[in-house]
This record gives C-alpha cells, sequence and structure tokens, in this order.
C-alpha cells in the first residue's frame, strides 16, 4: 500500500511539474504599516518568492512564502516635564500560504496570497495571513504589484499598503 501511494504521488508530483506554465517568481517589496502595526514601526520591507502552475489560460495556483521586516519607531515621549525617548523593536514575519492569481487580461491580474506568517521577532507568535494583490506585468519576466498584507495576531493585527516588483523565471 505504501508503494502504490508514493508511486502515485510522484506521479502527481512530476505530473504537475510537466504542466506549470505559471512557473517560479520572486519579487522585493517597501510597505507603510496602517492601524496598530503604525503604532511601532515606520515602514516595511520584504522578499516574497512563488511557484505558480496553470489550471486554466486564466488561472493559476501555487504557494507563497517569504520574509517581511517592520521597522520599530523611535518616539519621544514626555510625562510629568521629562521626556524619555521609546525605541520599538523590528517586528519579523515568514509567511507560509496558497496563492491564486486571476488573469484578467494578459497583462492585469487579481490575486491572494492565504496562510499563516510565522512570527519571527520575540514575543511574535504570528498569526493567520492574507494578502490580497492587483498587479501588471510589464514584460513576461518584470511585473510590479499593489497589496494590502493582513495579519491576524492575538490580541490585534498588524497590517501593511505595499508596493512590489516582481520577475518571473
Amino acid at each position: 500500500m505504501k508503494k502504490l501511494f508514493l508511486t502515485a504521488a510522484i506521479a502527481i508530483f512530476g505530473f504537475s511539474f510537466m504542466n506549470a506554465q505559471g512557473g517560479f517568481k520572486v519579487g522585493a517589496n517597501f510597505a507603510l504599516p496602517v492601524g496598530d502595526a503604525g503604532d511601532v514601526s515606520s515602514f516595511s520591507i520584504g522578499l516574497d518568492a512563488a511557484y505558480f502552475v496553470e489550471v486554466s489560460e486564466q488561472f493559476l495556483v501555487g504557494g507563497a512564502t517569504g520574509f517581511t521586516n517592520a521597522f520599530g519607531k523611535t518616539e519621544t515621549l514626555s510625562a510629568f516635564g521629562y521626556s524619555f525617548d521609546v525605541d520599538y523593536d523590528d517586528v519579523q514575519f515568514l509567511p507560509v500560504a496558497a496563492a491564486a492569481r486571476f488573469l484578467a487580461t494578459e497583462k492585469f491580474y487579481v490575486g491572494a496570497d492565504l496562510g499563516y506568517a510565522i512570527g519571527i521577532s520575540d514575543g511574535n507568535d504570528g498569526g493567520f495571513y492574507y494578502r490580497p494583490r492587483v498587479g501588471y506585468n510589464f514584460t513576461d519576466m518584470i511585473g510590479a504589484n499593489f497589496s494590502y498584507t493582513g495579519i491576524s495576531l492575538d490580541g490585534g493585527d498588524w497590517s501593511t499598503i505595499g508596493l512590489g516588483v516582481e520577475f518571473s523565471f
């Protein structure tokens, strides 16, 4: 039974690579925090990687991951005639998600990533991750996207609005 299952898994895996028209994508993004995230960070940068398989001519599905670092703010607070600086730590996430894209035209797409963002920084447990996006492919290899990233944390959320560049292979 194990051999049959292993053979079937290898066949399906190999078949998916033979039909993979979507391909491998890597990118970088710059984002501004909104909501709770804006209270403790000033901006974030991230790296993205995804692999897509073509389900139809207009629909791609796959997996996505990446790394995001949000840079902590330094704020000056005043109380009772005294001023002091408060330094917030950087916040880091490693998202692991299923991804889908609908190609509205040959150049324009809408899509979303859904999964879990693993918290890397101290005191960061991570949470449910969602990232809707719209993008435009300038060429077969280079595109740009606009996205909203939301991470549902215990007792709050982490949200950013970002711009990114993407390279397809």
